[in-house]
């Protein structure tokens, strides 16, 4: 598979995700975006060993768009704390069924992970382990009963968006998990991560990493609106 560098420099590298490829190793043996990307940096730099790549987020497999990993130790761990104070702006787009009753709107709900099943479920505020979840979201436009929308992450939870916009009746698109069963496959799920903000983590200047969805099917539905707000 050919990565799609968006940006790199000595401390960073982000690649555009293709959907259906998982972000690390997992139990179906399928190539990740973790060992991939080591492998572009040992053949471009020309590594003896092992080339050392952190992880810092991840994107559910189904997801496409921005995939940031950093190449230092001190990157990593100055980003992996960020991300945990909730310093990075995560947006992305998603299709959903239906159409919001507000146009614009946040959303805070307290999600429990059953990590046995992979699956997260919306519980009672303050649950024996649950974690608040918050997101704010903004209609771009709607079409046949579906809406695209802008999604702002204000926290970093397993599936949040899927979650939540299926908790208020609005299931992403093809979302076989926490949507109605359509028999589409998983890969299809109209959900990407269009932008990254953060500080660099070395030289603390602001950076932000884009991304746009492949213009096919279901996201062809919307070209014009995805081109606006990707500019």
């Amino acid at each position: 598979m050919t990565l799609t560098i968006l940006y790199e420099d000595n401390h960073l590298i982000a690649v555009d995700k293709p959907r259906g490829i998982p972000t690390q190793e997992d139990a179906s043996g399928d190539p990740d975006l973790l060992s991939l990307v080591k492998v572009h940096l040992k053949e471009k730099y020309g590594k003896p060993g092992d080339a050392f790549l952190g992880l810092v987020h991840r994107l559910d497999r189904p997801v496409g768009g921005v995939l940031l990993f950093a190449k230092t130790s001190k990157a990593a761990a100055r980003l992996t704390a960020a991300w945990q104070r909730d310093e990075v702006e995560k947006r992305y787009l998603a299709i959903v069924r239906g159409i919001p009753a507000d146009a614009e709107g946040r959303l805070e709900h307290w999600l429990l992970k059953d990590t046995d099943r992979n699956f997260v479920a919306v519980c009672p505020p303050g649950a024996p382990g649950a974690k608040q979840a918050r997101l704010e979201y903004r209609t771009l436009a709607t079409r046949n009963g579906l809406s695209l929308l802008a999604v702002t992450l204000l926290t970093g939870r397993s599936h949040q968006i899927r979650v939540q916009l299926a908790a208020i009746g609005l299931p992403v698109l093809g979302d076989e998990k926490y949507g109605p069963k359509s028999g589409a496959p998983l890969s299809t799920l109209a959900l990407h991560a269009v932008t990254l903000r953060f500080d660099h983590p070395v030289r603390h200047e602001p950076l932000q990493i884009c991304s746009r969805p492949p213009l096919l099917d279901p996201w062809s539905r919307f070209t014009d609106q995805i081109a606006s707000f990707c500019e």
